[in-house]
C-alpha cells in the first residue's frame, strides 16, 4: 500500500459516499497497533481529533459502511513488524466488506487474513516474496487482488526473486498466474493516467496511492475499475460534528462527501 502525503496545492477534496455502478471510491483505513492513522510527510501518523483525542475505529466504520461497497484495511502492523492484526480483520468484516493489505510475504499468511473475514487479501510486490509465492495462494484462494507500489515510476523494493524489475512485466505475471485485479498505488508523484489506461485494458485495475477524490473524473476515460482513497476529509468532517455537537452520518444526515459521486452518476 502507497501511504502518501496530500499533494502541496491541490485542492480539498470531497468524497464520494453512495451506491453506483462504474468506476468506484473506496476509502482506504490505516491501522498500527489498535490506532487509526493517516500519511504522514515520513509516513504514516496517528490521525488526532482538533481536541487530541484519538477517532473510534467503530465510529468511522459506521460513517463508512452504508456509503461505500468495500474498506480498504491497510494493517501497518503486518507491513512494518510482520504482525498482522487479525483480530481487527475479524471485528471490521462484520460490518463492511474488507479488502486487507497486511504485508503478507508468504502464501499462507494471505489465507490467514481471508480465514479472519476479509473478502479479498492483497498481495504486493512490495513485499511478497517472489513469483513462487504468487503462485502458491493463488492455488490456495482466488480471493485475491495484487497491488503493484512505485515511487517515482519506478518499482518500489521488489524481492530479487521475481528478476524484474518493470511494471508492465509483473502485472503481466500476476494476471497470467490468474490475478486479474490490479492496484496500481504510486507515491510522491501524480498517477500515470496513460500507464492506468494501459493496465486497465488488461482488466480490472485500481489506482490507490497519491489518488484523491478530486481525481475521480479521470477514472472512467482511464477504463479504471475504481479509486482508493485516505480519509483525512472524512475524519475532518467527523471531528466537526462531534465537536459541535451536530448529527453524524450515521443518525442520517448528508455530508458533502456525495458531490463526486454524483459527478460520477451524472457521467453514467
Amino acid at each position: 500500500m502507497a501511504v502518501c502525503p496530500s499533494t502541496p496545492g491541490r485542492a480539498v477534496d470531497t468524497v464520494a459516499s453512495a451506491p453506483r455502478k462504474g468506476p468506484e471510491l473506496v476509502p482506504c483505513l490505516l491501522i498500527r497497533r489498535g490506532e487509526v492513522c493517516l500519511p504522514g510527510p515520513d509516513g504514516p501518523v496517528p490521525a488526532r481529533r482538533a481536541s487530541g483525542g484519538e477517532f473510534d475505529i467503530f465510529d468511522i466504520i459506521d460513517r463508512l459502511s452504508p456509503n461505500f461497497p468495500r474498506l480498504y484495511f491497510v494493517d501497518l502492523d503486518g507491513l512494518e513488524r510482520n504482525d498482522p492484526q487479525l483480530d481487527y480483520v475479524q471485528e471490521l468484516s462484520r460490518d463492511m466488506p474488507l479488502w486487507v493489505d497486511s504485508g503478507v510475504r508468504k502464501s499462507d499468511q494471505a489465507i490467514d487474513v481471508l480465514v479472519a473475514g476479509a473478502q479479498k487479501a492483497v498481495l504486493s510486490s512490495s513485499y511478497l516474496r517472489g513469483p513462487k509465492e504468487l503462485r502458491r495462494a493463488w492455488k490456495l484462494s482466488t480471493e485475491l487482488v495484487f497491488e503493484v507500489e512505485t515511487m517515482d515510476g519506478r518499482l518500489e523494493k521488489v524481492d530479487p526473486s521475481w528478476e524484474t524489475t518493470d511494471l508492465p512485466e509483473i502485472v503481466r505475471i500476476a494476471r497470467e498466474v490468474g490475478l486479474g485485479e490490479i492496484v496500481l498505488s504510486p507515491r510522491e508523484t501524480e498517477p500515470d493516467w496513460a500507464l492506468i489506461a494501459a493496465i486497465s485494458a488488461g482488466g480490472p485495475t485500481w489506482v490507490d496511492g497519491t489518488f484523491r477524490p478530486n481525481d475521480v473524473s479521470r477514472l472512467g476515460p482511464a477504463g479504471a475499475a475504481g479509486g482508493i482513497f485516505h480519509i483525512d476529509t472524512i475524519l475532518a468532517e467527523m471531528d466537526s460534528k462531534l465537536s459541535s455537537g451536530r448529527p453524524t452520518e450515521r443518525d442520517g444526515t448528508a455530508t458533502r462527501d456525495d458531490e463526486n459521486q454524483n459527478q460520477l452518476n451524472h457521467d453514467e
